[in-house]
């Protein structure tokens, strides 16, 4: 596996392999990779030539420097799973690489860059834009994989690549999860043991209450997140939403609708996030 540290080089890759007819797949992370994110990296290699990886913890996506802060970095960890994964190149940059002139992009992603993640976390879509924005535009992959757990940002991606007319495919691979049902995530690595525990109650929560959607309906599968959750210290509800899968337009009811929940729920101080369809 080849690393990289500018943009530059990778460019230069890039059209090597493109000058030889090969299809590349790209892969953006935030790094503290789990077998979540190893899994999109096969995914890639099945359907292009060459996968690419990309480890940038992106300051602007962040609303909360503590947050910030306290993300987890495991570098060598990361390589380690990259190399085992046979991922071809591994993009590691410095924020001075992504962000040379300091300049800030400003998007407009309508209505679904402003409710959930984008009502809860101001900003945070438009740091997504920028970034994403500039590695696709960077790279110029042919393909470039997410994981479904991320609903919304996938959205947010879609919906920037048809207005910077960017070329490049979007696919949204499935959500892995732990052997106790909790979605797998970088973040899950800040929980302590305790906190772990509890953290699994959130996949049962969300299957009760998608049941409770379709025998009794919205309103009785909300107040149920709540009940549940208002009996667990540990956590705090940031948002429990039944939603169209189009639109994420927040439903009242399922009736011949495609409907999916989405949660975001505090487990100490680390904000774990997941959905479910319906």
């Amino acid at each position: 596996m080849q690393i990289f540290h500018t943009i530059k080089e990778v460019k230069l890759y890039v059209d090597e392999k493109k000058q030889l007819g090969h299809k590349i797949g790209f892969v953006p992370t935030m790094g503290a990779l789990h077998q979540g994110h190893i899994s999109l990296i096969e995914t890639s290699k099945k359907q292009t030539d060459i996968t690419i990886c990309s480890i940038f913890v992106n300051p602007t996506q962040f609303n909360n420097a503590d947050d910030l802060k306290h993300y987890p970095r495991t570098p060598d960890n990361d390589i380690q799973m990259l190399q085992n994964a046979k991922c071809d190149v591994l993009y590691m940059p410095e924020v001075n690489d992504i962000y040379p002139n300091n300049e800030i992009l400003n998007f407009d992603f309508g209505i679904i860059g402003n409710i959930l993640e984008g009502e809860h976390r101001p900003g945070h879509f438009n740091g997504v834009g920028q970034v994403v924005s500039i590695l696709l535009k960077g790279i110029q992959p042919h393909k470039a994989f997410f994981g479904s757990k991320d609903y919304q940002p996938v959205m947010i991606v879609k919906e920037l690549i048809k207005q910077q007319n960017i070329p490049v495919e979007i696919f949204s691979c499935p959500i892995l999860r732990e052997a106790d049902g909790l979605a797998m995530s970088s973040r899950n690595k800040r929980l302590t043991n305790e906190e772990r525990k509890v953290a699994s109650l959130i996949p049962i929560m969300m299957k009760k209450a998608a049941d409770l959607v379709r025998e009794k309906g919205v309103t009785y599968a909300k107040l149920y997140i709540d009940e549940q959750i208002q009996q667990q210290p540990l956590m705090k509800l940031d948002y429990y939403e039944i939603c169209d899968t189009e639109s994420l337009n927040t439903l009242h009811d399922i009736y011949n609708k495609q409907a999916i929940s989405l949660i975001a729920v505090f487990v100490g101080a680390v904000r774990l996030i997941d959905n479910l369809e319906i």
